[in-house]
């Protein structure tokens, strides 16, 4: 999920492609550094309303030309209660909302918030610059709870093996850079894994994931998108992990029970009608132009006049609570 270039929007070209003709009012729930935004205004948008809590990306906003930042209503904060912000709240429902979620480009190019693996820098991982940092549970929390994290958050096989070696390691040395922790993970890696993936990704991808409370924030993010989409508008995200796809997944396409007692008019009560069955994916050249764009997945669903059927507990992967914070 590195790239070494500047920002580039994975699957922009699919989504406006499949979501077209783009009109009205959309809702884009992770600015980053604009590119959906400026997509859907490019392509016929009327007004987008773009949340981020990052302060950079509001940054990226003002720097955007003035007939752009026109068409544009920024809300500095997460996405998570979208519906219960008075920005949003329009005289008619909104024609679509995109999430693009993990970090962006602008994020991991940028050596002292702590996300690369490639830069030396800060153990820090906070998308809004506030609250605990990657230091703070590397070095206070127990063996038991990094083991639990790495392994629910990261799908981390060696969780426990690492963990144990980065309490042996902090009592040496508090540990406070990124390369400094994902050389010590290195050392705990079975094999070192000789792929072209950093034996440390999943690692960082767990402490991400927890520091920025992400699962919980897509969980609330998605069923508000459902509330303030009109029928027939749509959802779109993209995903970069397994956890936030099968997340998506449930949501827009959940299992219902197909018995023959069970009424027809509820089996096809559901909120989202799913423009394609299985997700869709960037094309080689892309990936080999932007390799961020390899795990990439894009799913879009149409609202339809049902209410959702869904909580945000019951969308969550078990278990996602460990004690952490």
């Amino acid at each position: 999920m590195e790239n070494s270039g500047s920002h580039v929007p994975v699957l922009l070209k699919e989504f406006l492609q499949e979501v077209s003709p783009v009109e009205g009012y959309w809702l884009d729930g992770t600015f980053g550094a604009g590119g959906y935004t400026k997509g859907l205004i490019e392509a016929g948008a009327k007004k987008v309303i773009a949340f981020d809590c990052d302060p950079d990306a509001h940054k990226q906003y003002c720097n955007l030309p003035t007939e752009i930042r026109d068409q544009i209503i920024f809300v500095s904060s997460w996405f998570d209660q979208l519906d219960q912000t008075s920005e949003v709240q329009f005289n008619t429902p909104l024609d679509g909302v995109v999430f693009d979620l993990g970090v962006s480009s602008l994020q991991f190019d940028t050596w002292e918030r702590g996300f690369s693996l490639k830069m030396d820098g800060p153990l820090d991982m906070r998308m809004s610059k506030k609250g605990v940092s990657a230091a703070d549970l590397v070095n206070n929390y127990s063996e038991t709870q990094l083991a639990d994290l790495f392994f629910h958050f990261g799908e981390e096989r060696a969780a426990r093996t690492i963990a144990n070696g980065i309490v042996k390691a902090r009592k040496q040395e508090r540990i406070t850079s990124t390369l400094q922790l994902a050389e010590i993970i290195k050392r705990y890696v079975p094999g070192r894994r000789k792929t072209k993936i950093h034996p440390a990704t999943k690692c960082f991808m767990a402490l991400r994931i927890v520091i920025n409370n992400e699962l919980d924030q897509l969980a609330s993010g998605l069923l508000a998108a459902a509330r303030v989409l009109r029928e027939g508008g749509k959802l779109a995200v993209i995903t970069f992990h397994s956890l936030e796809d099968r997340m998506v997944k449930k949501f827009l396409n959940p299992k219902v029970p197909n018995n023959r007692y069970f009424p027809q008019e509820q089996k096809v009560q559901l909120p989202f009608r799913l423009i394609q069955t299985k997700p869709i994916i960037p094309t080689k050249e892309e990936v080999d132009k932007n390799p961020r764009a390899r795990s990439a997945k894009l799913r879009i669903g149409v609202r339809t006049k049902f209410q959702e059927i869904a909580s945000a507990t019951s969308l969550l992967p078990k278990p996602t609570a460990v004690g952490l914070l």
